[in-house]
């Protein structure tokens, strides 16, 4: 049997490609809101960042996200994806 491909995706901190699963993804939706996206299905634009704090500050100093989704991301996006990656989840 043939080995099932891993999906990868570039982070926006590091700019490393990535198992998906390994990343946490940043959608906009077709209404224009922004939000974390867990599971990975939500319908929308998405940019991904590692779980990682040094990521998540280099996306934000780079503007990555705002580029990436075409629009202006609120700075509750970015406190939650601080949060979360507190976490650990």
């Amino acid at each position: 049997m043939q080995q099932k491909k891993v999906p990868m995706r570039q982070c926006l901190g590091c700019r490393e490609q990535k198992a998906k699963k390994d990343l946490i993804r940043v959608v906009r939706s077709p209404e224009g809101a922004i939000a974390l996206d867990f599971r990975g299905k939500a319908s929308g634009r998405g940019a991904y960042v590692c779980p990682r704090k040094d990521c998540l500050e280099r996306a934000l100093k780079a503007r990555a996200l705002e580029r990436a989704l075409g629009c202006p991301i609120p700075a509750g996006v970015y406190e939650q994806l601080a949060e979360q990656m507190e976490r650990g989840e």
